[in-house]
C-alpha cells in the first residue's frame, strides 16, 4: 500500500507530539518538515526521518497532508495556501485569529475536495467522550460551570505576546468554547466582563453563555491564576445529578439525594491518549484514507473562532453578543 506522504509546519512541541503518532502509523511516511528555526526543524527531521523543506511552499507541493502547527497567527495563511494546492489539512486550533480570516478558510475548504481537519483535541480525550455519553444517558443538562487557568504566560515566552497568540483566550481557552458547544449545543449569546492585571491585554474573563436549548453555562479564565491543579474543570448540573471533570485524568458522577458518587479514572493512558492527540491524528487519517467523515470540520474550527470574538466583542462593548 502506498503511504500518505505527511508534512509537518511547526516544529515546537505540539509539532512533535503529532510527528511521532504519526510515525507509528502504517499508513504514513512523515516526509518533510519545515520550521522558520532551522536547529527545530533538524531535530525533528532526524527523529521521524524525514526532509527538510526550506519553505513552506516547498513543503506544501512535496507531500500529500500536512500538519500547521506554527503559532496561532501564522495559521490562516498556510491553511489558504495548503487548501488552493489541493491538499488535505490538519490544522491545529485556532483556525484562525479574526473572524474574517475564519470565515475566508471556512469558504475555501467548502469549495476544496480535500480534508481539512481542526485541531480540537479534547474532542477525542476520554474524559470527555465519556461526559458526552453520561450527558446522553443521564438527559439535558441544566446549567454547567467550566474554567480554564494558567499559571502565567511566561513560558514559552510567545504565550503572553498577542501578535503571535491572538490574544490570550485564541491560545487556550478557545478548547473550553469549542467543548462548550461540543458538549451543549449552539450557543445563542454571550455575556462576558473581562480584565487586565499581569500581561498587556485582558487577560481575566467571567463569561456567561446562553444556549439555543435554555441551558445556561459560565466559563472563568485567568492567565495568572498560579499553577494548582485542576487548571481545567467541567461541572455539569443535571437533574439530581453532578458530573466533574479533574483535568483528563478523571470523571465523577454523583445522583440521588444521599450524595452517592463513582470516579472512573484515565491515569492508566498515555499522555496522548489521555488528551485525545492519538484520536484525533488517527481520525485525520482515516478520513483521508478510508473517506471516513471529517472529525472535527472547518465549520467547528470557525464556530470555535466565532464564540471567542464574541467574547472579546461583550467585553469591549459591555454588552450581549448575540450569534445566530
Amino acid at each position: 500500500m502506498k503511504k500518505l506522504k505527511v508534512g509537518i509546519i511547526g516544529a515546537g512541541y505540539i509539532g512533535g507530539v503529532h510527528a511521532a503518532l504519526l510515525a507509528k502509523d502504517e499508513r504514513v511516511s512523515v516526509a518533510m518538515v519545515h520550521d522558520v528555526a532551522v536547529e527545530r526543524a533538524e531535530q525533528l527531521a532526524h527523529s521521524t526521518g524525514a526532509s527538510i523543506a526550506s519553505s513552506a511552499e516547498d513543503l506544501i507541493g512535496g507531500v500529500d497532508a500536512l500538519y500547521i502547527t506554527t503559532p496561532n497567527t501564522k495559521h490562516t495563511a498556510i491553511a489558504l495556501a495548503a487548501i488552493d494546492a489541493g491538499k488535505s489539512v490538519f490544522c491545529e486550533k485556532p483556525m484562525a485569529t479574526s473572524i474574517e480570516d475564519a470565515r475566508t478558510v471556512l469558504e475555501a475548504a467548502a469549495r476544496s475536495g480535500a480534508v481539512f481537519q481542526v485541531g480540537h483535541n479534547r474532542r477525542f480525550a476520554p474524559v470527555y467522550a465519556t461526559l458526552k455519553e453520561m450527558l446522553r444517558e443521564s438527559g439535558p443538562a441544566h446549567s454547567a460551570h467550566v474554567k480554564m487557568n494558567r499559571g502565567e504566560l511566561i513560558n514559552p515566552a510567545w504565550v503572553g505576546d498577542p501578535a503571535i497568540t491572538g490574544g490570550f483566550l485564541y491560545e487556550t481557552t478557545i478548547h473550553m468554547f469549542d467543548m462548550m458547544r461540543f458538549l451543549f449545543g449552539e450557543i445563542r449569546g454571550i455575556d462576558a466582563v473581562g480584565s487586565s492585571h499581569e500581561y498587556p491585554e485582558t487577560d481575566d474573563f467571567s463569561v456567561l453563555l446562553r444556549f439555543d436549548s435554555g441551558m445556561h453555562g459560565t466559563l472563568a479564565s485567568s492567565a495568572d491564576a498560579s499553577w494548582l491543579f485542576p487548571f481545567e474543570r467541567v461541572e455539569v448540573f443535571c437533574h439530581h445529578a453532578t458530573i466533574t471533570s479533574r483535568e483528563m485524568e478523571s470523571i465523577s458522577y454523583s445522583e440521588g439525594l444521599d450524595g452517592r458518587h463513582s470516579t472512573r479514572s484515565m491515569q492508566q493512558l498515555s499522555r496522548e491518549e489521555k488528551w485525545g492527540y492519538a484520536q484525533e491524528d488517527r481520525a485525520f487519517v482515516d478520513s483521508i484514507v478510508d473517506g471516513a467523515a471529517v472529525a472535527v470540520t472547518a465549520l467547528d474550527g470557525f464556530k470555535s473562532v466565532e464564540l471567542v470574538d464574541a467574547c472579546y466583542q461583550a467585553v469591549q462593548t459591555g454588552e450581549r453578543t448575540h450569534l445566530n
